[in-house]
């Protein structure tokens, strides 16, 4: 294993302090700990650290060691340990961890790293000159079958080319990068198989029913797998015969999307309002691209204040319009935008101890 040490001095900030949010939830995560055990809590601490800051500082590391009241040292053995800690600053748009483990490697690894050498800097844990981009080789992250890959902060992005990469980077330089979406960068069902479903994919499926007193399905009853275009759907009533199920139907991915958003005539959806002469920003919040903000625009939504009044049921709305799984909540875009209709980019800065990406 690398020898890990601390950043240099000169780039190592004073201080440091948990936002608001991030107080809230050491608190919480320090109370599932029983009572003298609350050391343990030293990595989910350093994890929130890390999102707060983009990376772990000395200061972050004594910070969290005075709330645990355990010895510096204890903590700076844990942040140099796992490598899953950043101790030096990182790209503020996207760090970019390519997998160089023997499946992606064999599958073109090498080659992405180039792509990184080449479009953020020729050595790894350094940042491009505006400091928005970094990179790293990492060991396996859990995606052999979808090799080569890489993750960007939390999301992997697999099955990749050298040119798919490329512009991947290119989209979160120019602050895009919620525009793309993570997963396989090709037409795969997940980790299906590439060239599509090999099993369990033909036009009669036999369903052998042995119902007794119960009246419960027969263990080892076939199922057809989900396509990632569209599910099959089998009504038929088990019998003892063959019965037949349909064969897959075979749309593209954005048919799929457009089949699965929910209606614009729903009443979930978020009420809009005319096109005010003061339009916000709202690629401030994070996860709104120029794509996803045009599509708000779309819908009637131009202000932080509409989006702060978002209800759950809006935001699940919302959120699977923009077909999010989840992003909206993930990322908070309500308190968010309670920070910027409150006092713009300032209050933003005092909420979340960082300025919007």
């Amino acid at each position: 294993m690398s020898v890990r040490r601390l950043a240099e001095p000169q780039v190592q900030p004073a201080g440091f302090a948990f936002n608001k949010a991030n107080a809230a939830a050491a608190k919480k995560w320090i109370a599932k700990y029983p009572k003298g055990r609350e050391q343990s809590a030293i990595i989910p601490l350093l994890m929130l650290a890390q999102e707060q800051e983009g990376w772990v500082t000395k200061a972050a590391i004594e910070a969290v060691c005075d709330m645990l009241a355990m010895p510096y040292i204890r903590g700076l053995e844990v942040a140099t340990f796992y490598t899953q800690f950043q101790l030096s600053p990182v790209g503020t748009r996207a760090h970019v961890q390519v997998c160089g483990t023997t499946p992606c490697m064999l599958r073109g690894a090498g080659d992405l790293m180039d792509v990184c050498r080449s479009k953020i800097h020729p050595e790894q844990f350094h940042t491009n000159a505006d400091g928005t981009l970094s990179w790293e080789e990492v060991e396996c992250q859990g995606a052999c079958v979808n090799a080569p890959m890489v993750m960007i902060f939390k999301d992997t992005y697999e099955d990749l080319t050298p040119e798919r990469l490329a512009e991947i980077i290119d989209a979160f330089e120019a602050g895009k990068g919620a525009t793309i979406e993570p997963g396989p960068q090709t037409d795969r069902f997940y980790s299906a198989p590439a060239g599509g479903f090999t099993s369990l994919s033909d036009e009669k499926a036999v369903l052998k029913s042995s119902r007794g007193k119960s009246g419960g399905k027969a263990a080892g009853a076939a199922e057809v797998p989900p396509s990632k275009a569209a599910r099959h759907k089998t009504d038929a009533v088990e019998t003892n015969e063959a019965v037949k199920s349909p064969s897959p139907v075979k749309t593209s991915a954005k048919a799929e999307k457009a089949a699965a958003r929910p209606s614009l005539d729903h009443k979930d959806r978020p009420k809009g309002i005319e096109k005010p002469t003061a339009v916000d920003d709202l690629k401030l919040i994070s996860g709104v691209g120029p794509k996803n903000e045009a599509v708000l625009h779309e819908l009637g939504i131009y202000t932080f204040a509409q989006v702060a009044s978002w209800k759950k049921a809006e935001r699940a709305w919302v959120d699977g319009y923009l077909n999010f799984h989840g992003r909206i909540e993930r990322e908070d875009w309500v308190k968010q935008a309670k920070a910027l209709a409150k006092g713009g980019v300032e209050e933003y800065i005092r909420v979340f101890g960082k300025k919007p990406v």
